[in-house]
């Protein structure tokens, strides 16, 4: 079971099973700030489970950081708690996984995240930048260290449109995250159920834990979790944007350390802003890419 505060009487609004996805979605949208209320003294089981009985087209977007890896062990075993009160010898798991392989990921990372998918039995559903299926692909398209020259552009391709184009196949409508007040930032006021400019609802079933509750849970439990931690890393993202916490930052300072305060990927930024920004550099960029090739024909032909 999970550690923390319990309140079992506790009963939140629920939007009726009869009702469409789309109109449950909404439903619970227009009912947040009561949800929230409701939601605020409950652990992270009872979030997890109000979220599974809840949201229609629910999955877990994860990373596989330290948070994500404890909120799949819980939904593995409230898979099997359901499972054996139903009679059931055999359980799935209730809450699909959707991985954004960004290609930059540290090997440690990727490597998680087939052993968790296997430990726990999870579908997961894997996505890279679009039309790159690796490093290469996306470097001749890109150039090398995109992230360098220009780093909204990169978040975009590698991270932001990948996980867009998964929920629109997928048919996405809530996914859980990892995020916890703990980490500061944008975080430090987070709420236990939101929605984002498009309409997803993301649940933070652990935004009331701090790091050590998380690592404890996964060294006491055997949850499989990243090695990267028995390292000294806390919070862990591209290789080339990680790095080891300050002895007096918080737990994401080790996060884009030469940015100048950047604190998000961009997964939790203004999504139709990002899009509306890169989709225009990405035509400029295109526009530039024919002008030279036709400045290289004209000259050819000279």
């Amino acid at each position: 079971m999970i550690e923390g505060r319990r309140n079992p009487k506790a009963q939140v609004d629920v939007p009726p099973q009869t009702l469409s996805d789309d109109a449950r979605i909404q439903q619970v949208i227009a009912s947040l700030p009561s949800i929230n209320e409701q939601l605020r003294e409950a652990t992270p089981e009872q979030i997890l489970e109000w979220a599974i009985d809840n949201l229609p087209g629910l999955y877990q977007t994860t990373a596989f950081g330290v948070t994500g890896c404890v909120t799949m062990d819980q939904v593995s075993r409230i898979s099997a708690q359901r499972a054996a009160k139903a009679g059931l010898t055999t359980s799935h798991h209730l809450v699909p996984l959707i991985f954004i392989d960004t290609l930059y990921h540290f090997p440690q990372t990727t490597d998680l995240a087939q052993r968790a998918a296997r430990h726990y039995d999870a579908p997961m559903h894997v996505y890279t930048p679009k039309g790159s299926p690796d490093v290469a692909t996306f470097e001749r398209q890109w150039g090398p260290q995109l992230w360098e020259k220009d780093e909204e552009t990169y978040d975009y391709l590698v991270k932001v449109e990948p996980a867009r184009r998964a929920y629109e196949e997928l048919g996405v409508k809530a996914v859980f995250t990892g995020r916890r007040k703990s980490q500061g930032a944008d975080r430090s006021d987070l709420q236990a159920v939101e929605v984002d400019e498009t309409g997803l609802v993301k649940v933070n079933p652990f935004l009331n834990w701090s790091f050590g509750q998380v690592d404890s849970y996964v060294k006491t439990n055997a949850v499989p979790y990243n090695e990267l931690l028995d390292m000294g890393f806390k919070s862990i993202g591209d290789w080339h944007s990680t790095s080891m916490p300050g002895a007096d930052g918080g737990e994401r300072s080790g996060r884009w350390k030469d940015k100048g305060g950047k604190t998000e990927c961009g997964l939790h930024k203004d999504y139709f802003k990002m899009k509306r920004v890169a989709e225009k550099k990405l035509r400029e960029a295109e526009l530039a890419r024919k002008d030279a090739e036709r400045d290289e024909a004209e000259v050819a032909k000279a």
